[in-house]
């Protein structure tokens, strides 16, 4: 070697040290081990399909179903998995099932483990889901048992997957936007593009940030993307297997960065709809809308998440306004109102038997902190707009507040949506199978003060210094 040779290879020996100085003081190295799995979830045999309460058998797909896991391991050891499905919801039975599979297998916590669900209406029923939603069947019952129990035992093994898979990564954090979630509360669905069209401003809180979390791996490629927003993902209502608007911004995601794993995460959008909606070509469009939005944050420069992880958990007990009496209930099965009058039915037994209906429900919530930069805040059930824009105000712009979090529960009302009644804030418990028909007026409270106690245990502050 010459002596000029050796002089450049000291000089580029010098600089790539330099450069990985830099990229290590700047949060890039890569200190974290991430692995990822996936699994079609789209059912073999003709399970009905979820919500909207009627009987909708399956008339073919528009693409599959998918369930996918984010395995995440910081420089200590510490460990975190994320499960995004393409499903309606989680039955609190089904969550249950996974947490103890999950322990079981591959030593995790439940307060390692965030389950989160698109709410997706053209995926399949799961059992306990929305007991009283549907007509009496014996034998779709049967397969949407068997349905359930293969989705757990599915959870499991792909989890167990992506923990095996980890390898060194980093994570960069980073925000977009998406424009057509709608308050339905505030703006009547037929008026909305007669107000569109006019530039009208719509009505009502919502909260249009696309938040996403990159992972990227060897050689800087991208290996997994995790995307959220705040909105149902109710755009179609017909019998035909589709992840709807997340479905198809996934599939355009994944397009566009052949290799990554793009996963949903649903926001606290329980009044928040797509509107206008029941086409295929709208549900297109706001696929789009939303890959677009993570394109865009995708393009802007990201933050980098430093390689510390901790996890918190805790049910937080959500108390009934009343529970239904008997009298209450006999006078239910006289209902013209078909769910109601099966949940009247299903109670009265319940009753029968001896059982005592509880004053309230254990409802889950989740708080993970990723360094210094990430605060991310699960939220089981349909919670609305209000708890997103509230926790952000009150931890800053590194909160990300996703709903739809491990078990479906019900619409969690803000202390303002339960005052204004209605859907989200009414007499509707009983569509969940709940053994009351509205939750105390104490919902928000009890959500907020939970959040605040998980938010510092995992080493959060509020902006107020709580």
């Amino acid at each position: 070697m010459t002596r000029w040779n050796r002089m450049m290879c000291r000089r580029c020996v010098l600089a790539g040290t330099i450069l990985v100085a830099a990229g290590v003081a700047r949060g890039e190295a890569m200190d974290w081990k991430v692995g990822t799995a996936r699994a079609v979830i789209t059912p073999d045999k003709p399970v009905w399909l979820a919500g909207y309460g009627s009987r909708r058998a399956p008339e073919g797909k528009l693409h599959d179903l998918w369930m996918k896991a984010l395995a995440l391991e910081d420089a200590e050891g510490h460990r975190a998995v994320l499960v995004t499905t393409d499903n309606q919801g989680m039955p609190s039975v089904m969550y249950e099932a996974i947490v103890k599979g999950l322990k079981e297998r591959c030593g995790l916590e439940r307060s390692q483990v965030i389950i989160g669900f698109s709410h997706n209406h053209c995926g399949p029923r799961l059992l306990d889901d929305l007991w009283d939603y549907y007509p009496i069947d014996a034998e779709q019952e049967k397969l949407v048992a068997e349905y359930t129990e293969r989705m757990v035992a599915q959870t499991v093994e792909m989890v167990a997957k992506a923990l095996a898979g980890m390898s060194p990564g980093r994570l960069l954090m980073g925000e977009g936007i998406a424009t057509f979630a709608v308050n339905r509360r505030n703006n009547p669905e037929a008026e909305v593009p007669k107000l569109m069209a006019a530039g009208t401003p719509l009505k009502g809180p919502v909260d249009h940030s696309v938040p996403i979390l990159a992972v990227r791996g060897g050689e800087d490629r991208l290996t997994a993307l995790v995307f959220g927003y705040a909105c149902h993902a109710t755009t179609l209502s017909f019998a035909t297997w589709c992840g709807d608007y997340p479905g198809f911004a996934q599939i355009d995601i994944e397009k566009a960065h052949p290799g990554a794993t793009a996963m949903f995460v649903a926001g606290c959008g329980g009044d928040q709809n797509p509107i206008p909606r029941r086409q295929v070509e709208f549900c297109e469009k706001y696929g789009r809308m939303l890959a677009n939005g993570v394109e865009k944050a995708l393009a802007k420069p990201l933050r980098p998440v430093g390689s510390s992880l901790r996890t918190a958990f805790e049910f937080v007990e959500l108390p009934y306004e009343k529970n239904a009496t008997r009298e209450e209930l006999k006078a239910g099965l006289q209902s013209g109102n078909a769910i109601y009058a099966r949940w009247a039915a299903r109670m009265l037994k319940k009753l029968d038997a001896g059982e005592r209906f509880s004053p309230s429900y254990a409802y889950p919530v989740q708080a993970w902190r990723l360094g210094q930069e990430l605060l991310f805040i699960a939220l089981g059930g349909e919670a609305v707009v209000d708890y997103s824009l509230r926790f952000k105000k009150e931890f800053g712009a590194v909160t990300w507040v996703c709903g739809y979090a491990n078990n479906l529960v019900a619409y969690i009302p803000s202390r303002r949506v339960w005052e204004e009644g209605g859907y989200e804030g009414g007499s509707y418990l009983y569509e969940y199978g709940r053994p009351a028909v509205r939750w105390g007026g104490d919902v928000e409270d009890r959500v907020v003060a939970a959040v605040h106690r998980l938010v510092r245990a995992v080493g959060g502050r509020s902006r107020a210094g709580g």
